[in-house]
C-alpha cells in the first residue's frame, strides 16, 4: 500500500524507454518474479493507457505470469486491475496467469512456467543484501532466465539505489564510471549482460539526500500523495504527509 503507486511510476517509466528503444512488440509475453499485486502489469497499462493521445501504438496482447508466493496478492491485484484498469473504456487486453510459488522452494523440473516462451522477464525489488540469501535466490533466478526466457528475450530489473551499493559495501557515485562498475558486478552475479541502465530519482542528484534535508525537498518539491496519504495516516499511524518519490535503478539485461 504505501510504496504501490511510486513502484508503478518506476516500471511506468520503465516501459516508456523500453518503448523508445523500439524493443516492446505488439504481442508479449512477460513473466513477473515476486509481483506482488501485479505492479508491473499496472506500469506498463498506464503506459499505453496515457500514450495513446501523443503517438501511435497498435493493439497490443500482453500475457502476464503472475510469480508471488502469497496469493492474497495476486487476488487483490486482479480485483484491482478489474476495478480500474478493465472498467476503462479503452481496456488493455491482457492475460492473466498465476503462479503461487516461493522462488526459494523452486524447482526447476516441477514447475509449470512455459519454455522459451518470455520475450520480458521482470524483477522488481526482490534482491537480498544477505549473501547466502541472494546467491541461493539468484541461482533460481538464472534458472529461470535459462528455461523460460526467449533467445532474443529481456530482463529488466528493479533495484533501490541504497540495495544496489550496499550489497557490496560501497558508497554511491557521482563518478557515472564507479556506478556502472557496482551496476556490472550486480549483473554477472546473475550471469546478464548490460543493455542500459537508468537511474531514476526525484532529486535530480546521483547521491542520496540525508533524511531530514530529504523530507524538506519532497515537501517542497514533490508531489503529494492526496488520496493515498490519509489512508497511511489512518491505518498505519503515519503522522507526515506522504510525497511521490523514486529512487531506483532501471537495468535492462539480456543473457550472456
Amino acid at each position: 500500500m504505501k510504496y504501490f503507486l511510486d513502484n508503478v511510476y518506476c516500471i511506468y517509466l520503465a516501459w516508456f524507454l523500453i518503448y523508445q528503444d523500439a524493443l516492446l512488440p505488439s504481442k508479449v509475453n512477460i513473466l513477473d518474479i515476486a509481483a506482488g499485486p501485479g505492479t508491473v502489469a499496472y506500469g506498463l497499462a498506464l503506459f499505453l493507457q496515457s500514450s495513446s493521445g501523443f503517438f501511435h501504438i497498435p493493439q497490443m496482447h500482453i500475457s502476464y505470469y503472475s510469480l508471488e508466493k502469497q496469493d492474497a496478492f495476486q487476488f487483490r491485484g486482479l480485483q484491482f486491475w478489474r476495478r480500474y484498469i478493465e472498467s476503462r473504456l479503452t481496456p488493455v487486453n491482457a492475460f492473466f496467469r498465476f503462479v503461487t510459488t516461493d522462488i526459494f522452494t523452486w524447482k526447476t523440473q516441477s514447475n509449470n512456467l512455459p519454455k522459451d516462451f518470455f520475450d520480458f522477464i521482470v524483477i522488481s525489488h526482490c534482491f537480498f543484501i544477505d549473501k547466502a540469501k541472494r546467491v541461493e535466490a539468484n541461482n533460481t533466478y538464472k534458472q529461470i532466465f535459462a528455461t523460460s526466457l526467449k533467445n532474443s528475450g529481456y530482463i529488466l530489473l528493479i533495484v533501490q539505489n541504497k540495495k544496489l551499493f550496499k550489497i557490496y559495501n560501497v558508497h554511491q557515485f557521482e563518478n557515472q564510471e564507479q556506478e556502472k562498475n557496482v551496476v556490472d558486478k550486480f549483473l554477472a552475479e546473475l550471469g546478464l549482460e548490460l543493455v542500459w541502465y537508468r537511474y531514476l530519482t526525484s532529486t535530480g542528484s546521483r547521491t542520496s539526500l540525508p533524511g531530514a534535508d530529504f523530507a524538506k525537498f519532497a515537501q517542497d518539491k514533490l508531489p503529494k500523495k492526496l488520496y493515498m496519504s490519509p489512508i497511511l495516516q489512518q491505518y498505519f499511524g503515519q503522522k507526515h504527509q506522504s510525497n511521490y518519490a523514486l529512487d531506483d535503478y532501471a537495468i535492462l539485461a539480456k543473457k550472456s
